[in-house]
């Protein structure tokens, strides 16, 4: 496969000078940055823009590569010696870390410490009602978070001010000790600690008094939340670019927002169905009635058919929870429980008996308590 031109992968022309050069990257970095863009293949572009900027910055290393290509002067050699002079390689993975580490080479690009970076993502709990669940509302949350500095605008330096490039790093976020080894010269990179691995640097009299150099400052954040109808308990919301400011000129990080439902004491939700129960008289069972019954969107009345049989399941189409796409609602389903009167009075204990009778069977019945015919007495009167 043919290799892609550097000068291609940044949208330069060859002669493009170092100025172009870093406009173009700095352009296309903070396009196709990992923490920024999401899309399929970003990373993957990302990695030849790096590749490509870490070559074309470098003078010596783009008279090379306009000389012999990316694959540079000792393309089949191998990796040549320990000793000095840059090394390509495509192991990748821990040796590739361990060789760039203390030999200076390996084919890991470093992230360039000025490019965006993204802030970090929030997270907040949101507790609701169990009928605020069902349909939805607006409130106003407060949570902490850090923010761009308002004053400096995220550079932490004063206005008119700006940071500069780190004398100890020149600006690559690093610094290289080197010593003296049987096998050569040993390097090894830490982050630099003038910088902080950032590159710039802000004098400490140019540093904005708001944020004091940092380029945020911490906040009492208060925002208001649309809570769409049929959220559920444990679900989440993310609103985009609500979390701690980003870095760079980065984006600031989402807030993601759990809910947690409270319980009710008259229905049971699972998804955007409802259920609910219903007791009814055995006569409404068997001759058929007309009830009342509660749903998240009011009282409906229910038609019980005669000869209703317990634990029966009736369901109300659209009774239940919007759908969170906004298509309609779910149902609510109605399970209907016969209920049998624990004690009977004189004229329901005569009817009983007829209805037995009636039907054939031989009910003997229970003795009244003395309790049961005064209850019969007060209730004749």
């Amino acid at each position: 496969m043919a290799e892609q031109d550097y000068y291609d992968i940044l949208g330069v022309s060859k002669d493009a000078s170092e100025k172009d050069i870093k406009r173009a990257y700095r352009r296309l970095a903070a396009k196709y940055h990992p923490d920024v863009n999401h899309e399929p293949g970003a990373e993957e572009k990302f990695k030849k823009i790096n590749e490509a900027y870490e070559t074309l910055s470098d003078s010596q290393k783009r008279a090379q590569y306009d000389q012999f290509g990316s694959a540079g002067p000792q393309a089949g050699q191998g990796f040549g010696g320990f000793g000095g002079g840059q090394t390509y390689s495509n192991f990748g993975g821990g040796f590739d870390d361990i060789f760039s580490q203390f030999f200076g080479g390996g084919g890991r690009t470093r992230r360039d410490p000025t490019a965006p970076r993204q802030g970090r993502d929030l997270q907040y709990s949101m507790t609701l009602d169990f009928m605020d669940a069902v349909f939805g509302k607006t409130t106003t949350i407060k949570y902490d978070r850090d923010a761009e500095c308002k004053t400096c605008h995220g550079t932490g330096a004063k206005p008119g001010k700006s940071p500069v490039t780190c004398s100890r790093c020149h600006g690559t976020g690093v610094v290289v000790n080197v010593r003296q080894t049987p096998l050569g010269n040993m390097q090894t990179q830490t982050t630099c600690p003038e910088c902080n691995g950032t590159g710039k640097i802000i004098k400490p009299e140019d540093r904005c008094n708001t944020c004091h150099g940092a380029g945020h400052v911490h906040e009492r954040h208060e925002l208001e939340v649309k809570v769409p109808a049929g959220v559920d308990d444990g679900q989440q919301m993310r609103l985009q670019h609500q979390g701690d400011a980003g870095e760079n000129g980065g984006p600031a990080g989402d807030l993601y927002i759990v809910f947690r439902v409270t319980p009710s004491r008259e229905f049971r939700r699972d998804g955007s169905t409802i259920y609910v129960d219903r007791d009814i008289s055995f006569a409404q069972a068997a001759l058929g009635d007309e009830v009342k019954v509660k749903t998240v969107h009011g009282d409906v009345d229910l038609k019980i058919p005669a000869g209703t049989q317990s634990e029966t399941n009736f369901r109300l189409r659209g009774k239940g929870v919007p759908h969170l796409n906004g298509n309609g609602n779910g149902d609510e389903h109605v399970t209907v429980h016969v209920k049998t009167p624990k004690s009977l009075n004189k004229r329901q204990r005569e009817a009983m008996m007829a209805f037995a009778a009636a039907s054939g069977e031989d009910v003997k019945g229970v003795k009244k308590t003395v309790l049961d015919k005064l209850r019969d007495a007060f209730e004749d009167k």
